[in-house]
């Protein structure tokens, strides 16, 4: 997500000056993958560190009684905390995924077949290597279903990584994790969609795929407005939340429909805007007040309208939501969820458990060894080159950062697995392997940026 310019400070009243500059520390803060990774760390250890202390049964008390509640002519519902961060919040972090997902579809690298072939081949490989490696381990047991909890990876966490080696790994490398990355997340999604979904409600699924339909023709109508696609979206959230079908999907589903197109002749605006610029200047008096400037206002404020509306909505979407996203959400997820209790279980029982190995060896073998086999293939059978300037060095490590679950582990976690002790000792896999994943993979990345500066 690139930050909008700073206002230049020379435009600036002398006593707005200081503001304004901690409002950019602040936006610069806010736009660092690598500290909204080390932000969602902090919350996994604080939560860890609460849940092995007397303070437990407060801290799973508060998740569960307090409660939320909303109301619609006769319709009532009532959610508590933790579902309202899993089903709601988290939902917003999909319409983030989902907006991305449309971003690379339409500007990106998905937009070139041949460009885009070599990650998207890669992904599906970590996708079925890891699910294969739960399975051999898990092979007929009660728990063969978690086999999608070693299948995604994490996005932010993947980045933020990257962003740590700074300008020192190629561009082409960049493109490829990232686009390696939104083609996993589709990957969960269906993998979500299709097979971690509870019993259907059919009307419920009925009224979903309805509000769809309006948010579609919304789009065909060439609404940019984002208020009615934000309305229709919160009804179709509702609707997908009692179908049966996980909530979250809806996020999904909303980012397809918003448009990513701006409702103005970009050829046409640098003119316009450089003629409304000589009119205000006209309008402008020295002499009178700010708040007096009427007619100088009034142009000025068309200038602003337009200046919204050249933006397309998905754009605008994502940069409303990001921070609140990823400083907010993400975190709060992580302290809700990633917290780990192993009561009545020694150590010995936890890492012989068939659940913990199957994750740890699927998200730590199997998930590097299925993005590095299927970018080994997909190369030497000329399908597809690697990136220009990356090494084969760069995909191990970037194959070892696929390792990395984390957020979405832990969301298909909670789906997968109803006894609370099978999802700790899930969780528990989760984090030792995505902690010794993300540092080989850094490691090997910094030693080939090494060796290449050596060269």
């Amino acid at each position: 997500m690139t930050q909008t310019p700073p206002i230049h400070e020379g435009l600036l009243e002398p006593g707005a000056v200081r503001i304004h500059r901690g409002k950019r520390r602040l936006v610069e803060f806010t736009h660092s993958s690598t500290r909204a990774t080390m932000l969602m760390v902090c919350a996994a250890l604080a939560a860890f560190a609460i849940e092995n202390t007397p303070a437990l049964p407060y801290f799973n008390e508060f998740w569960h009684s307090v409660h939320l509640a909303f109301s619609v002519g006769s319709f009532h519902a009532d959610i508590s905390l933790e579902h309202f961060i899993n089903d709601f919040l988290m939902a917003l972090f999909f319409l983030m995924v989902g907006l991305e997902i449309k971003h690379e579809m339409r500007a990106g690298e998905l937009t070139d077949p041949r460009r885009a072939v070599l990650p998207i081949v890669a992904a599906a490989g970590g996708a079925l290597m890891p699910a294969l490696v739960y399975l051999a381990v898990n092979r007929g047991g009660e728990h063969a279903g978690g086999w999608g909890v070693p299948m995604a990876n994490d996005i932010a966490f993947c980045l933020g990584l990257l962003a740590l080696l700074g300008r020192r790994v190629p561009s082409g490398l960049r493109a490829y994790l990232s686009t390696l990355t939104i083609a996993d997340d589709m990957i969960a999604i269906g993998v979500i969609a299709l097979f971690y979904t509870a019993d259907l409600d059919l009307p419920w699924l009925i009224a979903a795929l309805a509000a769809f339909a309006v948010l579609v023709v919304f789009n065909r109508l060439h609404i940019h407005d984002l208020p009615p696609y934000l309305a229709v979206g919160f009804v179709m959230w509702v609707c997908v939340l009692f179908s049966g079908v996980h909530a979250t999907l809806a996020g999904v589903m909303l980012a397809l429909a918003i448009p990513a197109r701006s409702e103005i002749k970009l050829d046409r605006v640098t003119s316009w805007f450089e003629h409304r610029a000589r009119s205000a200047d006209d309008r402008y008096d020295p002499g009178e007040p700010d708040i007096a400037q009427k007619e100088y206002l009034r142009e000025v404020y068309s200038i602003r309208r337009v200046s919204s509306a050249t933006i397309p909505p998905t754009i605008r979407l994502e940069k409303a939501l990001h921070t609140f996203v990823y400083f907010f959400v993400l975190p709060l997820f992580a302290f809700s969820n990633a917290g780990v209790v192993l009561s009545g279980m020694s150590f010995g029982q936890v890492v012989t458990s068939p659940v913990a190995i199957g994750v740890f060896l699927g998200l730590l073998v199997g998930k590097p060894l299925g993005i590095f086999l299927s970018t080994w293939v997909t190369v030497r059978l000329g399908v597809s080159g690697l990136p220009k300037g990356v090494a084969w060095g760069h995909i191990a490590g970037v194959s070892m950062l696929g390792g990395v679950g984390f957020t979405m582990a832990i969301f298909v976690t909670n789906l997968s697995f109803v006894d609370a002790q099978t999802a700790a000792v899930a969780k528990t896999a989760i984090l030792a392997a995505s902690i010794v994943a993300g540092a080989i993979g850094f490691l090997l990345l910094r030693r080939e940026a090494l060796n290449a500066e050596g060269e």
